[in-house]
């Protein structure tokens, strides 16, 4: 089979069977045959966006053009942009009345909200042809993230939160790991090269490396979805942007983690650093990366 029909496939397989997953008014938890409430119309809206915006870039894989660069590390492709065009469009049809701040676009004010998204997180990984690429899609009012989508396109993957009512997989309830020592954790994590710079963070990553059973590198969507589902224990970057983070922050959350700044003091969506964990973790994290526990570890946000 060609690389185009695989892909032909494996698209048509991704669109279907997420609509079946999450296009009804109700879904079920498979673990206990519970029903949960229906997602709102603004969180229905999104995983619709996402997906559509997950074709755009399944189209694009394997054979990316229109490269540029925004620094000399951080690229942007015809795909994000594509993919967030059509984002804003099918959002702003149903909410216009609702804001949006993606990546690659300029933020616009609205009365009920703001929309933060990112519609290709990963894209120097999408570039090289690697499937740990995600569409992100938060929902803010007041300061408070409401919903959260991440789409996980090559790998088929829909991660959804609501405030209050959980975070969800194909109808699967997500719960973070339950590890309880570095010694067993696989923590993933993200920076930018001003890091390599700065001794105290580079002393700081080696002595988490040296704690853990295995450090990851992957970007920030990803990994806030994967603590979310306890199949990565933590994750830090000192380099996150609202867009990055927004809805990976309520997924962790709704799924029993923790959030925090890099010190263990609550997070804001205007602070660069995170450190999420299955909050078992978070204290230890902490002391890892700065050498010493401080009473801040041991602060829940």
């Amino acid at each position: 089979m060609t690389r185009q029909r695989v892909a032909g496939v494996r698209e048509k397989a991704f669109g279907g069977s997420m609509v079946r997953s999450f296009g009804r008014s109700r879904t079920t938890e498979h673990s206990n045959g519970r029903t949960i409430e229906r997602f709102s119309p603004e969180t229905r809206s999104a995983i619709q966006a996402a997906e559509a915006a997950g074709r755009i870039l399944l189209r694009h894989f394997g054979r990316v053009r229109g490269i540029r660069f925004k620094g000399t590390k951080d690229p942007v492709t015809a795909a994000d942009l594509g993919a967030e065009r059509c984002i804003r469009q099918a959002l702003r049809r149903r909410f216009p009345a609702i804001g949006f701040l993606g990546e690659e676009g300029q933020a616009t004010d609205g009365a009920d909200g703001r929309w933060i998204v990112d519609p290709l997180d990963g894209t120097i990984g999408f570039i090289a042809g690697l499937p740990f690429f995600a569409v992100s899609i938060g929902l803010e009012r007041k300061g408070k993230i409401e919903s959260g989508v991440i789409l996980l396109p090559r790998l088929s993957e829909l991660f959804v939160a609501e405030r209050g009512r959980g975070a969800w997989l194909h109808g699967r309830r997500l719960r973070v790991s339950r590890t309880a020592t570095l010694a067993d954790c696989v923590v993933s994590l993200w920076h930018d090269d001003t890091v390599w710079h700065d001794r105290r963070l580079r002393e700081g990553i080696a002595r988490l490396a040296l704690r853990v059973r295995s450090l990851r590198i992957f970007g920030a969507a990803f990994s806030l979805a994967y603590v979310a589902a306890g199949r990565l224990d933590g994750y830090w970057e000192q380099s996150a942007r609202p867009w990055d983070v927004a809805a990976g922050t309520l997924l962790v959350r709704e799924a029993g983690g923790r959030i925090s700044d890099g010190n263990g003091r609550p997070f804001s969506l205007e602070q660069s650093t995170i450190l999420a964990s299955n909050a078992r973790i978070h204290p230890s994290l902490i002391s890892a990366l700065h050498g010493r526990p401080g009473r801040a570890a041991l602060r829940r946000s």
